[in-house]
């Protein structure tokens, strides 16, 4: 399969685990990065955008002329509006009611990069959420604290279960990391 060294350009823990379950030989080094985007970008430009600008910052990882870096970024959008990682308990609040009961979609841009080259690509998903109760939103915030989460909320816990009627596009997408297409860009590295 691949046998380049990769380097994974994240502190996500969820990324790391599809990049593990995908059978794939990784090492974790974060990225530092601000993850700020020009207004003038259209919606579904943005993640791409961003995970440019942490492959910006990673570059400097590479050591040798085989490895390669993949650097992730998500968004969660609803009405031309975007809902990153919430500032704390209230901001998480105050999205999960505006994202109840509609249809969101998550773009996920990714970066693979080695010393010579660079491809970057954006993967979407729609989202169908249920609706919340207040109770609900609240219960959910305080077990599983989503902080770290585009769109305050993770498809692979309680929200996932019991409150999405259905996906259109790839779950590992949702989950952070659209591992049909990193999978097949590793190939072509």
């Amino acid at each position: 399969m691949i046998k380049r060294p990769i380097i994974l350009a994240s502190g996500s823990p969820r990324r790391a685990q599809l990049m593990e379950e995908a059978g794939l030989n990784f090492r974790v080094q974060k990225t530092d990065c601000e993850e700020n985007y020009p207004e003038s970008l259209a919606v579904y430009e943005i993640a791409e955008y961003l995970a440019n600008q942490k492959a910006d910052a990673a570059y400097s990882f590479i050591t040798t002329a085989d490895e390669i870096v993949i650097t992730a970024d998500s968004v969660v959008a609803l009405g031309g509006a975007i809902y990153g990682k919430p500032a704390d308990e209230k901001d998480a609040y105050r999205i999960l009611c505006f994202l109840s009961g509609k249809i969101h979609t998550v773009y996920t841009g990714v970066c693979l990069m080695d010393k010579d080259r660079r491809v970057s690509f954006t993967s979407k998903t729609e989202v169908f959420f249920r609706e919340f109760s207040h109770d609900e939103i609240q219960w959910y915030i305080s077990k599983y604290k989503p902080f770290d989460k585009a769109g305050s909320y993770g498809i692979q816990e309680w929200i996932g279960l019991c409150k999405i009627s259905r996906i259109e596009g790839s779950y590992s997408n949702v989950m952070g990391l659209p591992m049909d297409l990193v999978y097949e860009g590793l190939l072509r590295f």
